[in-house]
């Protein structure tokens, strides 16, 4: 059975097929930009993450949209979010000093993660740049972290505002690996069983923060906004006695990866949350972070095909020259994606093969069964869509691979915004 083309709705909104049948975005030729910045390369539709960016403050109002960065970070990201209204989240000290790098002031971070070091909380709570010293606020995790910022203001640094990250017992429709919302979590305080209650008290009895609300995510690539609607009752509920000014509820909405899944978009996860918190006429400010919907469906990785081998009665393996390397998705979750020959995007696609790596490593697969436009041979450009969330961010040198370069582009003009890494970076750190 031949498989349709890849749907442009997978594709950035920018792309295109051009008379040839090649695809550009922003009016750039993708063959062009491979000849240029070589393979493999993340290409991103600027114009696409700030449409995504707008619809999220759109639907939730200014200074409540926080860009979840550990989906794609670097100085030029860090920029483009902040220039569109939006906070960032980061959730160790290195995503605080590259959002600080980009020139975001301290007091548009929020500061996460489950194991916050006395180092990183010190960055946090020493950032400048804004009205005030630190970040916007800081999400405690733990009971230890309420002791190291007990720590702290006995050293006479400034006293942060705080949110309080609890798991509310929701179990989100999602890999396990990327649930966090369930009571069996590595974050946050459990409401179950009391812990939440107990933050609180001790927060308001050392004094190591001012706090400002509640936070909960309840993870990663959900669909199913029935889970996030559960997830704001569950909090709001818990929320409404302590009567504070903020409520975050995490972000995790999932996007549309293959041909056969259909996502929500932005509008309509506001919708939910929005309507569940007024149901319960909940005053707190709604706070939201999203990543994976802003930055996801804005790229493509670009790979050149290296070997095809037949093998017969059993498989077709097409390897490019990436791999788990800059996708470690479909091995960590047996995520699922499309593929494309970039040459004639709109081809339909009745080949099939495991497009996979050049890593030692027989799990270093992109696509498991990939649908293939007929004759795909060596040298030929191939891509797979929606990899600007957790691609790049993930990536790694195993096999002491270079990490890919990353452009933007807009409007007819591409920009090196992360350059590829040289050999001579494999060895930068090692000493003699």
């Amino acid at each position: 059975m031949t498989t349709p083309a890849v749907p442009m709705r997978l594709l950035p909104d920018g792309a295109a097929v051009e008379t040839d049948g090649s695809l550009s975005i922003a009016s750039c030729r993708v063959t062009d930009l491979a000849e240029e910045f070589g393979t493999p390369l993340f290409v991103y539709d600027e114009n696409h993450i700030r449409s995504r960016c707008r619809e999220a403050v759109n639907a939730f109002g200014p200074d409540q949209v926080i860009y979840a960065s550990k989906a794609f970070l670097c100085t030029a990201m860090a920029k483009l979010v902040y220039d569109e209204g939006l906070l960032l989240d980061v959730a160790t000290g290195g995503e605080l000093y590259v959002a600080r790098h980009a020139g975001v002031p301290g007091d548009c971070l929020v500061f996460h993660g489950n194991n916050k070091s006395l180092d990183e909380l010190e960055m946090a709570l020493t950032a400048e740049g804004g009205s005030r010293p630190g970040v916007r606020h800081v999400v405690i995790d733990s009971f230890d972290e309420i002791d190291r910022l007990t720590e702290l203001r006995k050293r006479g640094l400034p006293v942060p505002r705080v949110q309080i990250r609890v798991t509310p017992g929701v179990q989100a429709h999602t890999h396990e690996y990327i649930a966090t919302g369930q009571d069996d979590s590595k974050f946050g305080f459990n409401l179950g069983n009391g812990d939440a209650a107990r933050a609180v008290e001790r927060v308001n009895e050392t004094g190591c923060g001012e706090l400002v609300g509640f936070h909960c995510h309840i993870g990663s690539n959900v669909f199913a906004v029935d889970s996030f609607a559960k997830a704001a009752e569950v909090m709001a509920r818990f929320a409404q006695p302590y009567e504070l000014p903020e409520l975050t509820l995490g972000g995790g909405l999932g996007v549309a990866y293959t041909l056969d899944e259909e996502a929500p978009n932005i509008a309509s996860w506001g919708n939910v949350l929005l309507d569940a918190c007024a149901s319960l006429g909940l005053s707190s400010k709604i706070m939201v972070e999203p990543g994976r919907s802003i930055v996801a469906s804005s790229a493509i990785t670009v790979y050149r095909v290296g070997t095809v081998k037949d093998i017969p009665d059993i498989r077709r393996f097409v390897a490019v020259d990436g791999g788990m390397s800059d996708n470690p998705r479909p091995v960590l979750y047996s995520s699922g994606y499309e593929a494309f020959r970039v040459t004639d995007v709109a081809a339909e696609r009745p080949d099939h093969a495991r497009l996979v790596g050049k890593h030692c490593e027989s799990g270093d697969v992109l696509i498991f069964d990939a649908a293939l436009p007929a004759g795909v041979k060596v040298g030929d450009l191939v891509a797979t869509p929606v990899t600007g969330a957790y691609g790049h961010s993930m990536a790694s040198n195993y096999n002491k691979v270079p990490r890919p370069a990353v452009v933007f582009v807009a409007d007819g003009r591409a920009r090196l915004v992360v350059r590829r890494e040289t050999m001579d970076d494999l060895v930068r750190l090692d000493l003699p």
